[in-house]
């Protein structure tokens, strides 16, 4: 044990206030090269929201089908227009994939709490199709805790209108890099949070990279959930260094992992390391 600790030691000089991590010598030399060129991501102007808590996902997330009988049971061509605008379609933590998502096709009864002086509260009388689904559900949606002025509105949301924004989303819990890039208008449900930046899709290359996954995982923060899991914790992943381009800055598609390994002075020998893993 003598002989491993003195040919496995690392030393730490505690200089600063900072948290510390014990790691390799390749580690350390990857830690230091992404925090000399990085900037930490709490000091760019980025916002990080989690999803919508619906309090009862049973009744306001909804399916194709059902969305298309609440439409169909309509009075007035008017009445189904306002309906179909207020019904968004939705992702969930599961559906979100590196680079990419899956078109689930569920949706979310958007009855909103409004935004003070900016945007009014969902008003049921106007919906009745969707009061009419609703009504089946009234023990569960009236009883809830995530309600908001009555048991038909969501609960209260500052940055509702950030879900229409092109936007970064992303699961919390998960087993890879999983981060996307929606211009769609997709809401989110309460497994995910959407992270709203100019440099969204720049940031969205950025950390799906194998570079920032090992990161995240090995070196600057990671909440481990069982053997494969781990969690995308808002805290811990605003600390990452990352890059802030200059504005003419893009990311070519093709190949973005060497790119981005260049980007931070990554040697073979490291790629290698982070590969392996």
């Amino acid at each position: 044990m003598s002989d491993f600790v003195q040919q496995q030691n690392n030393i730490c000089d505690f200089a600063t206030s900072e948290s510390w991590v014990i790691l390799s010598p390749i580690e350390q030399s990857i830690k230091r090269k992404i925090e000399a060129v990085g900037m930490p991501l709490k000091d760019w102007d980025i916002q990080i929201n989690y999803g919508i808590k619906t309090g009862f996902n049973d009744a306001f997330i909804i399916s194709t089908e059902k969305r298309e009988e609440i439409l169909s049971n309509c009075n007035t061509e008017d009445e189904r227009k306002r309906t179909a605008e207020l019904i968004r379609p939705i992702l969930r933590g599961r559906d979100i994939k590196r680079y990419g998502y899956v078109d689930n096709g569920l949706f979310l009864i958007n009855t909103h709490n409004g935004v003070r002086g900016r945007i009014p509260r969902i008003k049921i009388e106007d919906y009745p199709a969707i009061k009419a689904h609703l009504d089946q559900y009234w023990d569960k949606i009236a009883t809830r805790a995530d309600k908001g002025d009555t048991p038909y509105n969501l609960r209260n949301c500052a940055y509702l209108e950030d879900f229409s924004r092109p936007k970064i989303v992303y699961p919390e819990t998960t087993q890879g890099a999983y981060f996307a890039f929606d211009d769609k208008e997709f809401y989110i449900d309460k497994t995910c949070f959407m992270l709203i930046a100019d440099e969204a899709e720049y940031l969205q290359h950025t950390l799906s990279s194998r570079l920032f996954e090992f990161a995240y995982k090995r070196i600057f923060a990671s909440v481990e959930l069982g053997e494969h899991g781990y969690q995308y914790n808002k805290h811990a992943l605003i600390k990452l260094p990352v890059i802030k381009p200059e504005k003419s800055f893009k990311l070519e598609k093709n190949d973005i992992d060497t790119q981005i390994y260049k980007l931070y002075g990554i040697t073979n020998e490291e790629v290698r390391e982070i590969e392996s893993t």
